[in-house]
């Protein structure tokens, strides 16, 4: 499995005029700083919403192609036919793990919730593993986007799963806890 960003709509300027129209001030001519897409993102305002990401995994089992379209907030899939008119393959036949390709374009609030699930401890490993290379994918040109994309018990301070995998009791959850509400 792998993974290729195929583009970005939206920019930084655009999340941060609409910030601004909402404190009623004028639009910015300066590119909004590190600090200030971290800290939109981690409040969540609804404007980043204006950036969406595309991406598409080739070679993706379909049985994790399935956990993933499972998101449906802020996210649009197109996961390729297994259709036996279309591929000339009786679908019947093959596995939950026959490889399909999987695109999707999420939102940046998409991409923080998903992260909440899809990186947890609890998730299927192969899961995690096709979100992760997401994040990696994305991490040289959204870099505040990647730093905040946590799981669920760094992003809430601790575990509210029902079978907890005792993370949040770790150093190493203490430490990721402390560089994500940094700034």
């Amino acid at each position: 499995m792998h993974v290729k960003l195929l583009r970005i709509k939206g920019t930084w300027r655009d999340v941060a005029d609409s910030a601004n129209t909402t404190v009623h001030r004028n639009e910015g001519t300066r590119e909004p700083s590190a600090k200030w897409k971290k800290r939109i993102l981690l409040s969540e305002h609804s404007m980043i919403r204006q950036i969406h990401i595309m991406c598409k995994w080739y070679e993706l089992p379909y049985w994790v192609s399935v956990h993933l379209v499972r998101h449906k907030f802020g996210i649009e899939h197109w996961v390729r036919t297994q259709r036996t008119d279309r591929t000339n393959t009786n679908r019947n036949e093959l596995s939950q793990g026959a490889l399909v390709e999987h695109e999707f374009e999420a939102n940046m609030q998409a991409f923080i919730f998903i992260s909440r699930k899809r990186l947890c401890a609890g998730a299927a490993k192969e899961t995690r593993e096709a979100w992760q290379a997401v994040l990696k994918t994305i991490k040289n040109k959204e870099p505040e986007l990647y730093e905040v994309c946590v799981p669920d018990c760094v992003y809430r301070g601790r575990c509210y799963e029902m079978n907890c995998c005792g993370y949040d009791k770790t150093e190493k959850f203490k430490e990721q806890l402390a560089k994500y509400g940094s700034l």
